[in-house]
């Protein structure tokens, strides 16, 4: 089989215009191995690896069903509209038969064939043809598109569909909890979702995300076809996901707003008033409670939740069963998921589990509790690997040089059956790049970015000749530093996150020489900027949890318990695998040169600074600033002549 694995990658690798990589080769064999002898494995493969066929080319030669679960829509995309269509192609020269491939995502992502033709529900459960103004523009534009996918055969898929903003594609779409369902839904035939799944059925790749996979695999809600095999991409994002899935919020806006939805559909229309009233006094305890944690629920708290779950339960009761031959009410489906939705969220926060999390964050219309499960690992040990083969699968799965602190958090422990192996990176990081630590400067202080860091900012920016990617670990630190350097460089144009949407930010900072861009953690990951678009990374401070974060602190709390370090199993972790992205901005071709700058003096002062400098692609390191600033001015110079020539 393994000369298998290598004939297809070999012409998979030309398909795509590559070049076999020995670290793509190991992997796809690695990962063949793991499928034939159902030994979980964790591999890590740097930038340009070529990761994505490394486990494309043994999943399409298994011979069981293979999902593959991505974190991020842009990688999805990637994998279903360009590798498997290359891969598959490529495979037909040496295999007789090439298996199908489907992509599964939330019913949320597929136009909704019923509400386009019946239209949706207002927030009184009245339908609404068509919203007046560019909003119902957006709509037109999206029904008008969502029938031609019907007439064409085509998915629906709403990668597919005009422009539009989020307000507008929630009048064309459902979520599950919305969703009439196949059996009463006179569109069935047609619906975009059902046929997707349909199409999975039949597939050999089922292509998904993060979510769905913990919703089949964790919670035991049928999103899948059956499967034995999983490869998890962007692996080191999973722990995350699956808390983010399991994740509720509860607040007096939404009660008070499914109260108003449930009320014209109800026999006993005064529990509709009961729910409104549940709200009002939730809304009222709130205000005696401080943002933050709440490890044990005070009684007004308590009785509050206690009242929303039973006034909710009694309005559930109220709308009655529907008679039979009746056309199915979507505004009345609608609200009644609403208001079982609030029932179990109420229920869940107080019954208080110490499995849970539970906090008061603040929003703009007001305060929302949420909860969430404080450690997924167990769930994940339990429904995923002890039921599954799974391969992981990421450029940032080792940290501090280990793969066990990723393996601890997603539940492998040491007696578990699994392997890691490091297939490296065909960069040569030493030689391409830089990681200066600015010693120098002062430890960042709570008060955000001082004179000394937006001076070295400023500095760096101006040797590099713009070119800059700047990371931060808040919104207000990267408007300061992008305030100050315009001020200071005003021939070199800073970008935002904030001035404008990510994806145009990115591609006028692409595009544009001597361009800088300022952001936070969306920047951190996921942004490929190559070539001299991007010769220089600043980072200006260790990203740890805030000490105030909820669920981290209630993790570390939770380790420590248990006899481990909660500092360095999860703030140190955390900061980490951020660390890793980040630094992994700077070289994303073989031929990109440039600096990391570290703002923070201390990954290389404090005792677990050395965990998170061995957690970084091994650039060469640097404390001398004179060295850096004549390699920026190099490279400057270097890219002017390019761009001249």
């Amino acid at each position: 089989m393994a000369s298998d694995v290598r004939d297809v990658l070999s012409a998979a690798v030309d398909a795509v215009g590559g070049t076999e990589r020995p670290g793509q080769i190991a992997m796809a064999e690695a990962v063949q191995q793991a499928f034939d002898t159902e030994q979980h494995l964790l591999v890590q493969a740097g930038t340009g690896t070529g990761k994505s066929l490394g486990y494309l080319v043994p999943s399409l030669l298994h011979d069981q069903r293979v999902v593959i679960a991505t974190a991020t829509l842009n990688l999805q995309h990637q994998l279903v509209e360009r590798d498997i269509p290359a891969l598959k192609e490529a495979a037909r020269e040496v295999l007789d038969d090439v298996p199908h491939h489907a992509v599964v995502k939330g019913r949320g992502n597929y136009a909704c064939l019923h509400r386009v033709r019946e239209g949706a529900p207002d927030d009184q459960g009245t339908l609404v043809e068509v919203p007046e103004g560019t909003l119902g523009a957006e709509v037109v534009a999206l029904r008008e598109w969502a029938e031609q996918q019907a007439d064409g055969g085509h998915v629906g898929d709403r990668d597919a569909a005009p422009s539009h903003n989020e307000r507008a594609w929630r009048q064309v779409s459902v979520t599950a909890r919305e969703c009439l369902g196949a059996q009463r839904c006179p569109y069935a035939l047609e619906c975009f979702a059902e046929r997707a799944r349909e199409d999975a059925q039949q597939a050999h790749i089922v292509v998904t995300n993060h979510a769905m996979l913990a919703i089949d695999a964790i919670d035991g809600v049928p999103m899948l076809p059956e499967f034995g095999t999983v490869v998890i991409d962007e692996a080191h994002e999973l722990a995350a996901r699956v808390t983010q899935a399991a994740t509720q919020e509860l607040d007096p806006a939404g009660i008070e707003r499914a109260a108003r939805r449930a009320r014209p559909h109800l026999t006993e229309p005064e529990a509709a008033d009961d729910l409104s009233d549940a709200a009002d006094a939730l809304a009222d305890t709130l205000t005696h409670v401080s943002p933050g944690r709440i490890e044990e629920p005070p009684q007004p708290l308590r009785a509050a939740l206690d009242l929303v779950r039973d006034t909710a339960r009694a309005c559930f009761s109220a709308f009655g069963k529907e008679r039979g031959g009746e056309e199915p009410d979507p505004a009345r489906q609608q609200a009644r998921s609403a208001v079982d939705e609030l029932r179990q969220v109420a229920e869940r926060m107080a019954r208080g589990s110490d499995t849970d999390v539970l906090w008061l964050g603040e929003l703009r219309t007001g305060q929302q509790l949420r909860i969430a499960p404080i450690d997924v690992s167990g769930a994940l040990r339990d429904k995923l690997f002890g039921e599954k083969t799974v391969v992981l699968t990421s450029a940032t799965l080792a940290l501090g040089g280990s793969f066990d602190p990723v393996a601890r958090s997603l539940g492998l422990w040491e007696d578990a059956q699994w392997r890691g192996l490091d297939v490296g990176s065909p960069f040569d990081y030493a030689k391409q790049g830089m990681l200066y630590v600015a010693r120098h400067l002062p430890a960042p202080g709570r008060d955000g970015l001082e004179e000394d860091q937006l001076g070295e900012i400023t500095a760096l920016v101006k040797a590099a000749g713009g070119r800059t990617l700047g990371l931060f670990s808040s919104r207000r630190g990267a408007e300061r530093a992008a305030e100050y350097v315009r001020m200071a460089l005003p021939d070199i144009e800073v970008l935002c996150q904030g001035d404008a949407q990510l994806p145009e930010l990115a591609r006028r900072f692409a595009e544009e020489p001597s361009t800088c861009l300022f952001g936070t953690l969306s920047l951190w990951q996921g942004v490929d900027l190559p070539g001299d678009t991007c010769t220089l990374v600043i980072i200006d401070r260790i990203p740890f949890p805030r000490p105030d974060d909820p669920l981290m602190s209630a993790r570390q709390r939770l380790v420590e318990k248990r006899g481990g370090n909660g500092f360095m199993q999860v703030a140190a972790h955390h900061a980490a695998l951020l660390l890793a992205q980040g630094a992994g901005r700077l070289i994303r071709r073989a031929d990109d040169r440039g600096v990391v700058a570290m703002l923070d003096p201390r990954i290389v002062t404090a005792r677990y600074g050395g965990f998170l400098a061995a957690s970084m692609p091994p650039l060469w390191r640097t404390t001398d600033r004179a060295t850096v600033m004549a390699a920026l001015g190099r490279l400057d110079a270097a890219a002017v002549e390019r761009a001249a020539s």
